[in-house]
């Protein structure tokens, strides 16, 4: 440990190379977060090491390919030839870098509670190379308590001290895959300190990359923030699919209630129905939360209600598919059902945690005949949680159209052509409202 003179040097040199953009940043984990966060940061400057324990993807990478849509392989094979880029499966490479950025996944056990596996590894990996002067960032979803009680305790095994020694801080990730109008740079940056020293250098890492930042007095503030937010939107979800199967038991449109309701300028948010929940956060916040109540001696009934509400939402729509098919004298078992969208959200290749998989599952069970089509994912990746079979998206011609006992529509990319697909169709039904346009064959049409 050092002596407070020598920590205050080591403090004023890391803020100095931020401020002066020549510390080396690091980012672990180059999935859907990390990897544009690397863009964010050598847009803004920075020379950035970018780890990832899967080969594959820093092979990709070093050959100048994306395996993201919206990030260009002409940035990346750029970014590498300059030097700017350095791509690494090589943690002890990690000893380099001034700032360490953590982004890895921190999905749910089987018992749905948090699994931070991946938080402890990359904290091992990380301590195995710690040296004075370097600043870590938590940036995965998790519980508020995590960076404290989880993430310190490793890197304070090595015998440097926090705040002195190293420093450590939580700023939860705002990515929003295929919105163009809110890229990462764009997103205000919560940012959260153990301490005063750590929190401002994160405040002065994120200020030269991103819109505006937020500073708040701890990071289980900036934890607790993150969950509030996906807790929100998965609370509101879940009532608006509630109402949704309540509309439908009342023959009314749940999408011309909702259009009619956003009129009201005041007090009143649009939220849409869907077959599921999909993406990293959304469908698993809520839980997290609901876990962290019990561990604490409460309940959180509306926050587990909303989960299951949203869990179950695939079983309801597979319902109707079966309904909608008996209706024309056939059963789901044999039937050939073709998936639009295996993405969990229209315009993106993120299949993360996507509803769609569910529903794949869930009509292989009842012995129909599954095929998919996703201009964004032509082969289906592999999932942690379903096993999935080896399929390629395929075309979306007539003759495939027209060979459907159902077309499920699942996500509504935007490069669907509805009426073509309503048109050769016998049967559409329709998860996301995709076909409200569509006039002429609407007697084709369930919605779900």
């Amino acid at each position: 440990m050092m002596k407070d003179e020598e920590a205050g040097a080591v403090y004023a040199a890391l803020d100095a190379a931020i401020a002066g953009k020549t510390a080396l940043l690091g980012v672990i984990g180059l999935g859907y977060v990390g990897l544009p966060l690397v863009r964010t940061f050598i847009a803004a400057g920075y020379r950035t090491l970018g780890f990832d324990v899967d080969s594959r993807k820093i092979e990709r990478l070093l050959a100048g390919q994306s395996y993201i849509e919206h990030i260009s392989p002409v940035w990346i094979a750029e970014s590498v030839a300059q030097g700017m880029f350095l791509p690494t499966a090589d943690p002890r490479r990690l000893a380099a870098a001034d700032v360490l950025v953590i982004c890895v996944p921190t999905p749910l056990d089987d018992r749905r509670e948090p699994d931070l596996t991946d938080v402890r590894q990359t904290a091992a990996q990380i301590a195995a190379v710690l040296r004075p002067g370097q600043l870590i960032v938590l940036q995965s979803t998790t519980y508020p308590g995590t960076t404290r009680d989880v993430l310190l305790p490793i890197l304070a095994s090595t015998g440097l001290a926090v705040g002195k020694d190293f420093f450590l801080a939580y700023s939860p990730e705002r990515e929003d895959p295929g919105n163009a109008e809110f890229s990462a740079e764009r997103i205000a940056k919560v940012v959260g300190g153990i301490d005063a020293a750590s929190c401002c250098l994160a405040e002065r890492l994120y200020a030269a990359a991103v819109a505006r930042v937020v500073r708040v007095s701890s990071c289980e503030v900036a934890e607790a923030c993150k969950l509030l937010e996906n807790t929100y939107r998965a609370v509101n979800i879940a009532m608006v699919n509630q109402w949704k199967m309540l509309c439908d038991r009342l023959g009314i449109d749940v999408w011309e209630v909702i259009d009619a309701a956003k009129t009201k300028p005041f007090g009143f948010q649009a939220f849409y129905p869907g077959p599921g929940l999909g993406g990293h956060c959304i469908p698993i916040d809520p839980f997290y939360l609901a876990w962290l109540a019990r561990k604490n001696g409460m309940t959180a009934g509306l926050i587990e209600v909303a989960g299951q509400i949203n869990t179950d939402m695939p079983r309801y729509v597979i319902d109707k598919v079966a309904a909608a098919l008996d209706e024309q004298g056939k059963a789901l078992d044999g039937s050939r059902v073709l998936l639009l969208g295996v993405a969990y959200k229209k315009d993106v290749d993120d299949p993360r945690e996507s509803p769609s998989f569910v529903l794949m599952d869930l009509l292989r069970a009842r012995g129909a005949r599954v095929s998919y089509n996703d201009p964004h994912i032509p082969r289906l990746p592999k999932m942690r949680r379903h096993e999935v079979p080896d399929l390629t998206s395929v075309a979306l011609t007539a003759e495939t159209l027209a060979a459907q006992d159902c077309v499920l529509v699942a996500t509504d990319h935007s490069a669907y052509d509805y009426d073509f697909i309503v048109r050769h169709s016998r049967l559409v039904v329709d998860t996301r409202n995709a076909t409200r346009q569509v006039i002429e064959g609407r007697e084709k049409i369930r919605k779900a």
